[in-house]
């Protein structure tokens, strides 16, 4: 497909590299030209000097040979405007980035007025998937399926724990949970196991089930998952107004912030939220809101560094008892951050990328299916796809243990007229079933491409 991304921040540098990778020819416009050398020579990708708002740049791109125009500028307006104008001088669809929350209730109006394929917004994404972990805090990470109706859960075996030493083969049977364990982690050590890996003390666990199965699962292991009752923001940026928003009925929220203008706007949108001004990265500050004592603290500071630090801290002073989610904007040094004490670490820029990778897939033609849900489990190793099944595709109507799947592949779910459930050897999938695929396979836009031979 030919693509062309109007701005080369972080966002669109790293959208530029997966889109890429994909197979697709990817064009950037930005009017810096040393962002488009540092991209241009770094990859198989043309570059374009320039406003991305201006017609004659757009030709000069190639948009009216374009499949799709993504506006990621740092300007909400310039990037509604850039879309405007793709539409306007070619047939290709468009999405832009739109993140100021004033626009967030016209999201569907601006979509549907100005003709966008869709609109996306990274820190509402972020702040969704802080909310959900703070709900279910045992989780490192939560991603959903199905509309919310599967939910794939990775968290970190406690100490002391009945799985280890148990087969994965012997999970349901011994716990009468139904449960799929999808992925281990434990050091640099990935895998899909089949059902003869035995558990290992330190290992993290990827699992796949309804809402409800896994509410259970956890219980009987011993895991404690109270949603989390009082908070501590530190940062109070978009990602921290989206996020107030969702818990200020149902948590305590206090947010520190050290721009006294910024903190009056969060008093007057949010009054019966405690609005701190002070630098959340100061010891005296985080001791006098009671870093120590709260169920969770959220990092969300403009600086990576700064992040990991007051997570650290956090983690240090509550003595591991609460629940610690550190914001990170760069990928560069994610190894090592990894290796890093940290509890759950959220990076807005793979959320937002694999939203747009999916629509991506999504457009291309495939042979009876198509790609619901996309996310990069683990970054480059590990992808879990949703995909729609219909009649065309040739997995239908054959028992399951009959079907030859690919290494490292794994069909999690199903999800059946308004029910989920986990497959077994004996059930068939059924055009209009959607299934949820868990492999190591990059790139996967049908359902075919997990099929052996």
């Amino acid at each position: 497909m030919n693509i062309i991304i109007v701005g080369c921040g972080k966002v669109g540098t790293t959208l530029a590299s997966r889109l890429d990778e994909e197979g697709n020819n990817v064009t950037v416009i930005d009017i810096d030209g040393s962002r488009i050398s540092t991209l241009v020579d770094s990859s198989d990708i043309m570059g374009v000097v320039g406003n991305g708002a201006v017609h004659k740049v757009q030709v000069e791109a190639g948009i009216r040979e374009a499949d799709l125009l993504i506006a990621v500028t740092g300007s909400d307006e310039l990037n509604l405007l850039c879309c405007l104008i793709a539409k306007k001088s070619a047939s290709c669809r468009t999405i832009a980035r739109v993140r100021d929350p004033a626009y967030n209730d016209e999201a569907s109006f601006l979509q549907s007025g100005l003709g966008l394929a869709m609109t996306i917004n990274p820190e509402l994404t972020a702040a969704r998937e802080i909310s959900r972990i703070l709900q279910f805090p045992s989780a490192l990470k939560i991603d959903t399926f199905a509309g919310g109706r599967v939910e794939l859960i990775k968290f970190k075996m406690p100490e002391p724990c009945k799985l280890v030493g148990m087969k994965v083969m012997d999970v349901v049977a011994s716990l009468r949970c139904d449960v799929l364990v999808c992925i281990i982690e434990n050091g640099d050590d990935v895998v899909i196991p089949n059902g003869s890996y035995v558990f290992r003390q330190g290992d993290v666990i990827s699992l796949i089930a309804t809402h409800q199965n896994v509410q259970e699962f956890f219980k009987k292991i011993g895991y404690k998952n109270n949603a989390v009752k009082d908070v501590i923001i530190a940062g109070g940026g978009d990602i921290c107004y989206y996020l107030t928003e969702s818990l200020r009925k149902s948590t305590s929220v206090t947010i520190i912030e050290r721009d006294m203008e910024r903190c009056q706007k969060l008093s007057e949108a949010f009054p019966n939220v405690r609005v701190i001004n002070a630098d959340a990265t100061a010891k005296d500050a985080l001791l006098e809101n009671g870093i120590g004592n709260v169920g969770g603290v959220v990092a969300l500071t403009n600086m990576d560094e700064e992040n990991v630090l007051l997570s650290l801290y956090a983690i240090e002073a509550s003595k591991g008892k609460s629940k610690v989610i550190t914001k990170v904007n760069r990928l560069d040094f994610d190894e090592v951050i990894k290796r890093l004490s940290l509890d759950t670490i959220v990076y807005p820029k793979n959320l937002t990328t694999d939203q747009i990778i999916r629509y991506v897939r999504g457009m291309k033609d495939t042979i009876g299916s198509n790609v619901e849900t996309l996310y990069n489990v683990i970054r480059d190793r590990i992808e879990a796809a949703e995909f729609r099944i219909d009649e065309k595709s040739p997995i239908t109507g054959i028992p399951i243990s009959d079907l030859r799947f690919k290494n490292q592949t794994l069909l999690a779910a199903i999800f059946r007229k308004n029910k989920a459930f986990i497959p077994r050897g004996s059930d068939r999938i059924e055009p209009g079933d959607s299934v949820v695929v868990v492999s190591d396979i990059k790139m996967l836009s049908d359902i075919s491409d997990i099929l052996a031979g």
